[in-house]
C-alpha cells in the first residue's frame, strides 16, 4: 500500500490534507480530503473509449452527503439516503463548472466524479472543498486533464476577507462566494452579497485566487509524485483536414453575411441551417462513390467544422465591427417590456420580457405552515422565501416532452433566489413563493426571472427594502489577440460561442449576487473590472425600464390574500394557548376558521393568527388575548359558572382563571343557598372582580355591585368574630364548653419558629 499525504496552509493558519491510496484503490483516482474532523472521499471514473458520434464532454459530477457525517439518521419511511437534494446538486453544479472547460476540446469519453461526505464535524462547511477534493482526484488519475483546479469559499467579515470560513463565522458576513480557479486564472464565481460594491468583489476574487494556488501546486506535486502527470493516450475524433478546410473556405463568408442582417433568433438559425443543408447536397452530389454509412460519418464532421466556422464568424464581427448577431452594439440592451397583474388571481404577478426572453411570474403569500423544512445533514431548519424556476421546452421552440425538475433549473433558480432574499424583510410576516415560467428564452433567462420577480413581489404588495434588477456579460477575446469585446445582455448563441457568461444582480445601491463561468485560457483583473463596471450600466437601464411600470411595492394587498396578524404573548402563557395535546389551539382554530401558528423565540412567544376575513381573524385574537390577559382590579368579565358550592360559585372569568363570587356577593338580599338565586354550573353571569388576595392570588368576585340597590337598603354591619350572640361561650377542651385555651407553642433549640399559616386558611364558609 503506497499512502501518499500532503498538506496545504490556508492564510489563518488552519491546514487541509490530501491523501491518496489507501481507499478506492480501483477508481481511476481517489483522494481523501481532511481539514479538522470533515473528511470527503472523492473519486474519478473515466471509459476507456468514447460513445460513436459524440461530440462534447460527457462529465458527470455528483456530490452526495452521507447522514452518518454528523451521526444522524435520514428522514423518512426507509431511513436511508434517497435522491440528491437541492443543496447537493447546486454543490454539483459548482464542481462541474470549474472542471468541464479543463478537459481537452477532442476528449469525449465518459467521466464520473463523485464526492462524498464521510465525516462532518459541524464546524467547516463541506461544500468549500469538494473542488479541492474532485480535482485531486482527477490529478491521481491518468485521465486527459489540462490543468488543476481547487475552490473556495471566501467571505467578507468585519471588513476582511476570510477563506473557507467556519459556519459560525458566517453569521456576520456581508459577502459569500465560491470561487473556482487554476493556478493561473479564475474560471467559476458564485455567491451573494448584502449591496457591495464591485471593487469589493474584485477585491474578494483576489484573496480566493491567492488562496487556491498553493492547492494546485500541492496537486502538480502529488501526480508528478504518482507518476499520474503523463496522462493516458486517446483518439476520440476522425479528422477530413481537407473537409474542414473546404468548409472553412466555403461558408465562412455566408455565415458572416447573417450575421450583418440582424435576423430574429428563429430566423437566424433557419438561415445558419440551409447554409450547411446546401453544402451537404453539393457535397453528396459529389462524392457518389461513398456508401450512406461513410455519407453519415462526413455529415457529422461537417456539422462540427460548421459550428467553428460559425463561432469565428461571430467573433470576428464582433471584434472587427462591433457589430452582433442581433444588430446591437457591445453595450446596448434589447428592448424591454413589462406588466403587472397579467394575471387576476395569484397574490401578485407580472411579466418581463427582454428581447427574446421573457419570464412570467407569480408570488404566492402563505403562512408560517407554509415555510419549507430543509432537513439537510448539517443544515436544518425552515425558509419563508422559495423562488422555483421552471424553464419548458416550447420556450426554444423545441419539440419534447417536459420531464421533471433538472439540475439547470435548480441551479438558475437558486441564482434568482439569492439575488432577491435579501430584500424581503425579517419582520414580514408571510411565507413567500416566486414561480418563474419561462414562456421565451434566448439568452440570461435567470436574470429574467430576477427582474420579474421582482415586479411580483411588488404587485403583492410585499414591502421589498429595494428592487432588484439582473444583466448578463459576455466576452469575446481571442488568444494571443490584444482586442476584446464585452457584450451586455448576451444571446443565448453569445453565450454558447462567446469565453464568459457573467451575471450580476443588485440594487441601486450594490451587488446582491453573481454567477460567472469563463471558458478562456486566462481573463485578467482588469477586463472582470470593466466587465462589472459596464453591467453596473446595464443594470441601472433596466431598472429604470422597470419602475416605469411599477415604482414601489403595493399598499394594499390584494382581496384574495389571507391576511395574517402577528403578536407576541410572554413566554409562561404559551401552553396555555396550545393547551394540553394541543386541544385549546385546536378548537379555537375550529370556532374561528382561523389558522394560529405559535412558536418560542427571543424568549417570548411568536403568535401568527391567518384567515380569509377579518372576523376570523378578530375572533380569534380575542381568543388569544383572553388567555394571556392579566385580569385587572375594577374590570367587568362576562364569566361563566364552573362550580357550585355551599358558600357560593366558582366563575371562570379568563380562560384557565376562576374566582369566588362569595353568596354574599351575589345579590343585595341574603340567600340561604347559591341556588336561591337561580344559579347553576355552566350560566353565564357579570362580575367585577373587587380584589386579589396579595399572598394567594384569589380573585374575590361580586355580582350585587352590577346591579342597583334596593331603596332603602341598609348594609349590615359585621359582627366582630367574638361576639356571638346568645350562643354559649365555648369551654376549655372544645366540645366539653367554656372558653378555649389559648394553644400554646413550646420552644426548642432546634424547632423552627412559628409559621403564619393565614393565608391557608379557608375563609369561605364565613359569613355576616
Amino acid at each position: 500500500m503506497n499512502v501518499i499525504t500532503k498538506t496545504v496552509q490556508l492564510p489563518d493558519g488552519r491546514t487541509i490534507s490530501i491523501e491518496t491510496g489507501k481507499v478506492a484503490k480501483q477508481a481511476d483516482g481517489a483522494a481523501v480530503l481532511r481539514m479538522g474532523n470533515t473528511v470527503l472521499l472523492a473519486t474519478v471514473c473515466a471509459a476507456k473509449e468514447a460513445v460513436p458520434g459524440t461530440d462534447f464532454m460527457p462529465l458527470q459530477v455528483d456530490y452526495r452527503e452521507q447522514y452518518s457525517a454528523a451521526g444522524r439518521f435520514p428522514g423518512g419511511f426507509t431511513k436511508r439516503e434517497g435522491k440528491a437534494s437541492d443543496e447537493e446538486i447546486l454543490v454539483s453544479r459548482l464542481v462541474d463548472r470549474a472542471l468541464r472547460p479543463l478537459f481537452p476540446s477532442d476528449y469525449h469519453c465518459e467521466v464520473y466524479v463523485q464526492v462524498m461526505l464521510l465525516s462532518a464535524d459541524g464546524v467547516d462547511q463541506p461544500d468549500a472543498l469538494a473542488g479541492f477534493a474532485a480535482s485531486a482526484a482527477m490529478a491521481c488519475s491518468d485521465i486527459p486533464f489540462d490543468y488543476t483546479i481547487s475552490e473556495v469559499r471566501v467571505a467578507r467579515i468585519n471588513g476582511e476577507y476570510v477563506i473557507n470560513p467556519t459556519f459560525q463565522q458566517m453569521a456576520d458576513a456581508d459577502m459569500d462566494l465560491m470561487v473556482g480557479a487554476t493556478k493561473d486564472n479564475i474560471m467559476m464565481v458564485e455567491g451573494e452579497m448584502k449591496e457591495v460594491q464591485e471593487k469589493d468583489l474584485i477585491d474578494a476574487l483576489k484573496a480566493a485566487h491567492a488562496a487556491i494556488k498553493p492547492m494546485c501546486e500541492l496537486q502538480d506535486e502529488l501526480a508528478k509524485e504518482l507518476g499520474t502527470d503523463k496522462k493516458r493516450e486517446y483518439d476520440d475524433e476522425i479528422n477530413d483536414e481537407d473537409l474542414r478546410q473546404q468548409i472553412k473556405d466555403e461558408l465562412y463568408k455566408p455565415c458572416y453575411e447573417i450575421n450583418h442582417k440582424a435576423l430574429p433568433k428563429q430566423e437566424r438559425n433557419d438561415a445558419y441551417d440551409k447554409v450547411l443543408a446546401d453544402f451537404l447536397e453539393k457535397y453528396d452530389a459529389a462524392h457518389t462513390d461513398l456508401s450512406e454509412e461513410d455519407l453519415e460519418e462526413k455529415h457529422a464532421e461537417a456539422t462540427r467544422y460548421y459550428a467553428d466556422v460559425m463561432r469565428d464568424a461571430m467573433r470576428r464581427c464582433i471584434l472587427d465591427e462591433g457589430l452582433r448577431m442581433d444588430g446591437r452594439g457591445t453595450t446596448d440592451i434589447r428592448p424591454i417590456w413589462c406588466e403587472v397583474s397579467p394575471l387576476p388571481m395569484p397574490h401578485g404577478s407580472a411579466i418581463f420580457q427582454r428581447g427574446e426572453t421573457m419570464s412570467l411570474t407569480t408570488c404566492t403569500l402563505g403562512t408560517k405552515l407554509d415555510e419549507k423544512l430543509v432537513d439537510g445533514v448539517l443544515n436544518r431548519g425552515y425558509q419563508r422565501f422559495l423562488l422555483h424556476y421552471n424553464f419548458p421546452p416550447f420556450c426554444t421552440g423545441e419539440a419534447k416532452a417536459q420531464r421533471g425538475v433538472g439540475r439547470r433549473e435548480i441551479g438558475h433558480g437558486h441564482l434568482a433566489w439569492r439575488a432577491l432574499k435579501g430584500q424581503i424583510p425579517e419582520d414580514f410576516p408571510y411565507t413567500v413563493r416566486l414561480v418563474s415560467q419561462v414562456l421565451e428564452s434566448n439568452g440570461s433567462s435567470s436574470m429574467a426571472t430576477t427582474c420579474a420577480g421582482t415586479l411580483a413581489l411588488m404587485d403583492a404588495g410585499v414591502p421589498m427594502k429595494k428592487p432588484v434588477a439582473g444583466i448578463a456579460m459576455g466576452l469575446i477575446h481571442n488568444p494571443g489577440e490584444e482586442g476584446y469585446a464585452i457584450l451586455s445582455d448576451i444571446l443565448g448563441d453569445e453565450d454558447h460561442l462567446g469565453d464568459m457568461d457573467f451575471k450580476t444582480t443588485g440594487t441601486r445601491d450594490g451587488l446582491t449576487a453573481t454567477q460567472m463561468d469563463i471558458k478562456c485560457d486566462g481573463l485578467p483583473f482588469e477586463i472582470l473590472e470593466k466587465a462589472l463596471m459596464q453591467a453596473k450600466a446595464g443594470r441601472e437601464h433596466i431598472m429604470n425600464e422597470m419602475m416605469k411600470t411599477i415604482s414601489e411595492p403595493r399598499k394594499e394587498l390584494k382581496p384574495q390574500v389571507p391576511r395574517i396578524v402577528a403578536l407576541t404573548i410572554p413566554k409562561e402563557f404559551i401552553g396555555a394557548v396550545i393547551g394540553p395535546g394541543g386541544k385549546i389551539i385546536q378548537q379555537m382554530q375550529e370556532d374561528t376558521g382561523a389558522t394560529i401558528t405559535i412558536d418560542e423565540a427571543d424568549g417570548v412567544g411568536k403568535v401568527q393568527v391567518s384567515a380569509p376575513n377579518k372576523d376570523s381573524i378578530d375572533a380569534a385574537l380575542a381568543k388569544i388575548k383572553a388567555i394571556v390577559a392579566v385580569p385587572e382590579v375594577g374590570e367587568v368579565y362576562d364569566g361563566t359558572v364552573k362550580s357550585i358550592m355551599p358558600y357560593g360559585c366558582f366563575v371562570e372569568i379568563l380562560p384557565g382563571k376562576e374566582g369566588l363570587l362569595h353568596i354574599s356577593e351575589i345579590a343585595w338580599k341574603r340567600l340561604e343557598t347559591v341556588e336561591e338565586a337561580g344559579i347553576k354550573e355552566g350560566d353565564k353571569i357579570k362580575v367585577k372582580l373587587l380584589e386579589i388576595d396579595p399572598k394567594t392570588g384569589k380573585y374575590k368576585l361580586s355580582h350585587r355591585v352590577l346591579i342597583d340597590k334596593p331603596e332603602g337598603y341598609v348594609e349590615r354591619e359585621r359582627r366582630p368574630r367574638g361576639e356571638r350572640g346568645d350562643h354559649r361561650p365555648r369551654r376549655e377542651g372544645g366540645n366539653n364548653g367554656g372558653e378555649r385555651r389559648p394553644r400554646r407553642f413550646e420552644h426548642h433549640d432546634n424547632a423552627e419558629a412559628p409559621k403564619d399559616f393565614s393565608d391557608k386558611l379557608d375563609h369561605s364558609n364565613d359569613v355576616d
